[in-house]
């Protein structure tokens, strides 16, 4: 007698795979990206020094990324080749965070219906406005689903209870100090331990500067800074 053939429900499918994506997220350490008055701030648990989760995209864009590292890192680095292949081959303006968002997505979108494993991260891209536009901040899921956020972004493994507290506390851009402080607080009564400045990568798309924006802050920087907004 011939075996039946194994069969799973194309629904019971999705959610498997979209559990699956879940639970390898939720191991992860949270990043959060938040408007402020002197530009846009990521920030991310990450006590490594050398495995980023933030780094920069293109001119004015950055990137966050949690989950699996080996996995948001290549996404990190396509969205670089991506970018820079727009920018020669039409122009530097042509490359917009919008249009990347929507590059991440279709990616995305397609590992997860078409692929045995989905991709078990989230990322946050984000572009600092110019001549006009206004800031922009997209978060993109592990399906693909693609999120506009007006004021501010959390993903990884605490990011519904993070997201909540920061809305609680923040309705228009604090300053870089009001801010850094508040999400060091915050991470620290997430994950109910104090939140050690060595502990936190940072950086800020940075609205006095011209060109690239892109810097990071370390830990003496934060130290510094937060000394001088008290």
């Amino acid at each position: 007698m011939a075996a039946l053939p194994f069969y799973v429900s194309p629904e019971q499918l999705m959610q498997d795979k979209a559990e699956y994506a879940r639970k390898g997220i939720a191991r992860g350490r949270s990043a959060v990206v938040l408007r402020v008055d002197s530009g846009i701030l990521f920030a991310a648990d990450n006590p490594s020094a050398s495995l980023h989760k933030i780094s920069e995209v293109y001119d004015r864009i950055a990137f966050a990324g949690v989950g699996k590292y080996s996995e948001f890192e290549n996404l990190r680095k396509a969205g670089i080749r991506h970018a820079d292949l727009k920018g020669y081959t039409y122009s530097r303006e042509d490359v917009t965070v919008r249009s990347l968002a929507n590059a991440y997505s279709q990616l995305l979108g397609t590992a997860f219906s078409q692929e045995v494993k989905p991709l078990e991260v989230e990322i946050v891209l984000a572009e600092l406005g110019s001549n006009g536009r206004p800031d922009e901040i997209y978060r993109i899921s592990y399906d693909g689903s693609i999120f506009d956020e007006p004021l501010l972004a959390a993903v990884g493994g605490k990011a519904e209870p993070l997201t909540a507290l920061l809305k609680e506390r923040v309705s228009d851009p604090l300053s870089l100090a009001r801010a850094v402080r508040l999400l060091r607080e915050a991470f620290g009564e997430i994950s109910g331990t104090p939140m050690p400045l060595s502990q936190m990568e940072v950086a800020l798309l940075d609205r006095s500067l011209s060109g690239r924006v892109f810097r990071r802050i370390d830990a003496s920087g934060l130290a510094k800074l937060l000394e001088d907004g008290s």
